[in-house]
């Protein structure tokens, strides 16, 4: 002690926060600066993600937000149905934009059909309500030659939307389809509800791409989903997803 001096020592453990042990107390706990000192932030739940709170001062937990979400899919490859629907998927409050990604294929040569529900889940299915508005179509050869198609084969005016023009062949190969939804009121009568379809996919020896037809619903009935079906014959292979897009 003649030679040596303390110039240093530890205190006692503080309580403010930066006593780190105590600070931070169960499995995955984040240390963090607020305006006075080191805080604690507690672990999020689930799928959370970490984001900034509202007033860009500390960290926080919180649902990630996302402006096109997946609403509804299948996949199977053994259907075995004439239909497949997608019943109370039109939520008026949130969305007014829906994108269906859909590859298909039938037991037999047909089109793939289309046609919506009413608000008690019914099938819309009135006479001349689905109307084609316009349409252009392009088949590419097999053998890489090209030409132009001189109509989308639709029906217009008919009970349902053809949502390919052209026929799939006999479950050889898929129909690769992508339908855009406009319904900015599915629980208003009087406001038309558009859809536009673009396919793609193999016929009678020809692979074909179609840039699409618009359709209208012109019925007087809110909607409230959709269904897809085989007129003639059966669903095989069906793999779908429903998107929708926030307003």
């Amino acid at each position: 002690t003649a030679y040596w001096n303390i110039m240093s020592s530890a205190g006692t453990n503080g309580t403010n926060g930066t006593d780190v042990g105590t600070t931070l107390t169960t499995q995955g706990d984040i240390l963090y600066r607020d305006g006075s000192g080191l805080q604690r932030l507690p672990k999020g739940t689930a799928n959370q993600v970490l984001k900034m709170n509202s007033g860009a001062t500390a960290p926080e937990y919180g649902n990630l937000s996302s402006d096109f979400v997946k609403l509804a899919s299948v996949n199977s490859n053994d259907v075995s149905a004439s239909t497949y629907t997608f019943d109370n998927c039109f939520t008026e409050a949130t969305y007014q934009s829906y994108q269906l990604h859909l590859n298909i294929t039938f037991s037999n040569q047909n089109h793939p059909h289309m046609r919506f529900l009413d608000s008690s889940g019914s099938v819309l299915s009135g006479s001349n309500d689905y109307k084609r508005c316009g349409y252009q179509g392009y088949r590419a050869y097999t053998d890489n030659s090209s030409s132009t198609l001189g109509a989308w084969n639709d029906g217009v005016g008919t009970n349902a939307f053809h949502m390919s023009g052209w026929n799939i062949n006999n479950n050889s190969q898929p129909h690769s389809i992508i339908c855009d939804f406009v319904i900015p009121k599915p629980t208003e009568s009087s406001l038309y509800k558009s859809v536009h379809t673009r396919a793609g996919g193999y016929s009678s020896g020809n692979w074909f791409f179609g840039s699409g037809a618009t359709h209208q619903y012109t019925g007087s009935s809110a909607v409230r989903g959709f269904n897809i079906f085989n007129p003639a014959g059966n669903i095989t292979k069906l793999y779908a997803t429903l998107y929708g897009l926030k307003k």
